[in-house]
């Protein structure tokens, strides 16, 4: 006989009873199995989600103009990646990101130049390259040096036109040590100043500065090779920067540089004293006078060419170019006089004898009775 759903009492005694805490023990492992999955899952799509949202809205970015200020510095060769990293770390933008899109979607931004911008913190990126590509934004200052300053001149024109001041510049050109000038300047700084435009930037110091005018001096005398053509003439890289500094003190037009420098080259050759005004202008540190009276013609100084002979112990200014040029490649000529006989055109005549001379000079007492330039 068959028995169904009913067991005999020996088998019930050997069947397993059932233990409750075991089936809830089951149900625990279960539902944490399940939270766990749950919070993955909620942690994973708020990361999907702020992906999504960040796909949708953008790199992170501030509202507004920003701020305070701050001082940063666009570099050679930087990229805007590079302006965006800088930007970023000064608290200028947010992301740099932000701003890659935003100099993205600007050509102008390839306009930006090199240099120190003051910004300000907290900017929205777009508010920040429109900053970037104002003018006025850069803080730089430039001071142009022309031909023929002298140095005092042109330590002057550094304090007027700087915010760099009167006593770290003349500290900085009293250290001559420091000022890289070439072995052949003998610790003169005067005439290794070179005429030119420098830019000034919030890292400039006086020192610096100086030392950038004596490197376009070496640089300059580089690329007309001084030291070589001055062999060529047998003479000293010295005296080839000091006749360059009277002939640009004495010519008043390029065209005339080599026929001045070869006059003076003839005076010399001949021991004949140079007799340039410019030179005692010089000792007495005056301006705006073409002639010298006879008595200044009797200072006692070594710059007084009228009565000594052979050059003045330094150049007398800072020559141009044109005028170093010219003193290493003179013209070709017998001349040993001349005189500016138009003083607003710099007209000038050249003569071999004194003769010649005197007439030439006739012609410029005429022009000065008629004209105010005298």
């Amino acid at each position: 006989m068959t028995h169904l759903g009913i067991g005999t009492r020996e088998e019930e005694e050997h069947e397993p009873r059932h233990r409750p805490w075991r089936g809830c023990l089951a149900v625990l492992v279960a539902c944490a199995i399940l939270a766990g999955i749950g919070t993955f899952a909620y942690v994973k799509g708020v990361d999907v989600i702020k992906h999504a949202l960040s796909h949708f809205s953008g790199p992170a970015d501030y509202s507004g103009t920003g701020h305070g200020s701050v001082v940063v510095q666009v570099r050679q060769g930087d990229t805007a990646s590079d302006i965006g990293a800088t930007l970023t770390k000064a608290q200028v933008v947010e992301s740099e990101e932000a701003f890659v899109d935003a100099a993205r979607n600007d050509s102008r931004s390839r306009d930006i130049q090199v240099g120190f911008y003051r910004l300000r913190r907290h900017m929205s990126a777009a508010s920040a390259l429109a900053l970037l590509l104002q003018p006025g934004s850069m803080i730089s200052h430039s001071v142009t040096i022309p031909e023929g300053k002298r140095a005092d001149e042109i330590l002057a024109a550094i304090v007027a036109d700087t915010r760099l001041g009167k006593t770290a510049v003349d500290k900085a050109f009293a250290d001559t040590k420091a000022l890289g000038l070439p072995p052949y300047a003998k610790g003169h700084a005067e005439g290794y100043l070179f005429p030119a435009t420098y830019d000034v930037t919030p890292g400039t110091t006086a020192a610096s500065l100086l030392r950038e005018m004596t490197a376009k001096f070496d640089a300059e005398a580089s690329n007309l090779g001084l030291v070589k053509a001055a062999a060529n003439l047998h003479r000293s890289p010295t005296d080839v920067v000091i006749v360059a500094s009277l002939v640009q003190a004495e010519a008043r037009r390029a065209v005339d540089m080599p026929k001045v420098a070869r006059v003076i080259y003839n005076r010399l050759q001949i021991g004949m004293p140079l007799q340039l005004d410019s030179t005692l202008h010089y000792a007495v540190n005056s301006r705006g006078h073409i002639a010298t009276s006879n008595n200044l013609r009797q200072l006692k100084s070594p710059y007084n060419s009228y009565t000594h002979t052979g050059l003045p112990p330094t150049a007398i200014d800072s020559p141009g170019a044109e005028a170093l040029k010219a003193a290493l490649h003179p013209a070709a000529g017998t001349w040993r006089f001349f005189v500016t006989v138009n003083l607003r055109t710099g007209k000038t005549l050249f003569a071999t004898t004194f003769a010649q001379q005197q007439h030439n000079e006739t012609i410029y007492h005429e022009y000065c009775q008629t004209s105010s330039a005298c």
